[in-house]
């Protein structure tokens, strides 16, 4: 299955964070690990600015609780819009 977005929406793919947090012996649940808030970008939307600005492959800052997400096929991706957008990672 692919993911096409429409205007100004982009989808990036999350990175898997293998490694446990552990504080003092004590294992932290998925659920109150801080989400990662650097994506790499999968696909790009059809708007003019958005496509200036962001190419498949870069790696993206976005805000903490920003987007849509989603998994397929066993991979987690998210769908922002290109005012979640707060850098581009060079």
């Amino acid at each position: 299955m692919k993911l096409r977005p429409i205007e100004d929406h982009l989808v990036v793919k999350l990175s898997g964070d293998a490694e446990e947090k552990k504080i003092g012996g004590i294992i932290i649940p998925d659920t109150a690990k801080e989400k990662p808030q650097m994506a790499e970008v999968v696909a790009v939307g059809t708007d003019e600015d958005l496509i200036k600005a962001v190419k498949v492959g870069d790696k993206v800052l976005y805000g903490k609780y920003s987007g849509t997400e989603i998994e397929l096929e066993g991979v987690k991706y998210l769908i922002l819009t290109k005012s979640d957008i707060l850098a581009i990672v060079e």
